[in-house]
């Protein structure tokens, strides 16, 4: 079994145990361990269901058929396709979380690069940067934000309101960056690309059945249901529909095991922490003066360096409840900032990991240097428009 496991499995499993040695040496009282666990516990049952939904729904082959149709619909022209794949993979983040964009979306697309004769690594950068900044709009986009709800006090549809301007921002900083860096007719070469033979779906019934979770789990989102309801709901239809047309699918492996150890290690070890010198680290850090720009500057550095993940919750820690335009910004930084390092979110990684099974190369200073630019400008941009649209 060890063998099998890779490094970053490895770390999980260690940030787990760290996290338990705290609360058996005394680090970490039992009664803040329980309740920073209890905090989480719906963001888990939430993390399960959604990535099981998506991964079923990309089995069930409705991803490829969307990818494929669009090329199509973009009839060889690289503009046409440009927009239609931004707009595919920013409403897969928005609705279906920044995982599901990074993780499923990615092979989805580099398989279509063949087919149309299309580069991968324009679809690639595409998926992994909108997964990124296009993940600000709805709690449920980015574990970043379903992390801060309780804190900054607002629900779905009240968040949407107050994020709504630094998201278009976001994303068309991002567009402006993969048009110049990787989409021009000067980085693809090609002037045009050849539209894909459309492939029926293997079993409509699956397909339809997954459409209609995916539909049912926005629609819930719409009506204020809670996060972890809408996607057990979802998951609960398309787990049935497997169930009855495909059981052997159904495996142990669709369970996110890494994800839930990598998150109930983080709410045990970064809560020892802060009782331990780091909440006084981060005060210096950002400052008393409750400036959005350096909260979220702060966010972003620490996100490229550690991983979005600890860095929200490390900051978050000492901005008070009644801070919010402080914790729109950190999730700013969180959410915007990390594309510059392949460890700065939990989607990079399996980003990356997806991209070497394709076979696709990623020119890693090319990612650092263009990745920086659009952490920076995109950060600047997203934050004033933030405070713009208090």
């Amino acid at each position: 079994m060890w063998r099998r496991l890779g490094v970053l499995d490895l770390i999980r499993i260690g940030l787990l145990v760290l996290g338990l040695v705290f609360v058996a040496t005394g680090l970490l009282p039992w009664e803040a361990a329980a309740a920073s666990l209890e905090d989480i516990g719906p963001l888990l049952i939430f993390l399960v269901a959604i990535i099981v939904m998506a991964e079923l729904t990309k089995e069930a082959q409705v991803f490829d058929a969307i990818a494929a149709r669009m090329a199509v619909f973009g009839r060889g022209n690289y503009t046409a396709l440009f927009f239609l794949c931004t707009a595919f993979a920013s409403f897969i983040t928005i609705f279906l979380n920044l995982d599901t964009t990074a993780v499923l979306l990615t092979p989805v697309m580099l398989a279509l690069a063949p087919k149309a004769r299309i580069a991968a690594l324009p679809l690639a950068m595409t998926t992994i940067w909108l997964a990124n900044t296009a993940s600000l709009l709805l709690p449920v986009s980015n574990l970043t934000n379903l992390l801060g709800m309780k804190k900054i006090g607002l629900d779905a549809q009240e968040f949407a309101a107050r994020m709504w301007a630094p998201q278009i921002v976001a994303i068309a900083v991002t567009m402006a960056f993969l048009w110049a860096f990787f989409w021009r007719p000067g980085e693809r070469r090609d002037l045009r690309y050849t539209p894909p033979v459309l492939e029926p779906v293997a079993d409509r019934v699956l397909f339809a059945a997954a459409s209609l979770a995916c539909v049912l789990f926005i629609v819930l989102l719409l009506l204020k249901t809670h996060v972890a309801v809408a996607a057990t709901a979802a998951a609960v239809i398309v787990v049935t529909a497997f169930l009855l047309r495909a059981r052997d699918r159904l495996t142990w492996s669709l369970i996110p095991w890494q994800l839930v150890v990598f998150v109930t290690g983080l709410f045990l070890v970064v809560p020892t922490l802060s009782r331990h010198g780091l909440s006084d680290l981060m005060t210096w850090m950002i400052g008393t003066e409750g400036d959005p720009y350096r909260t979220a500057a702060v966010g972003a550095g620490l996100s490229n360096v550690i991983n979005n993940l600890p860095a929200y919750q490390a900051v978050e820690t000492v901005i008070p409840a009644s801070a919010q335009d402080r914790l729109l910004a950190l999730l700013v930084g969180t959410n915007v900032g990390p594309v510059i390092t392949p460890w700065a979110s939990l989607a990079t990684l399996l980003w990356f990991e997806s991209c070497r099974r394709h076979n696709v190369k990623v020119p890693m200073r090319r990612f650092l240097l263009t990745g920086a630019g659009l952490a920076v400008v995109g950060l600047v941009a997203t934050v004033w428009a933030l405070v713009a649209f208090a």
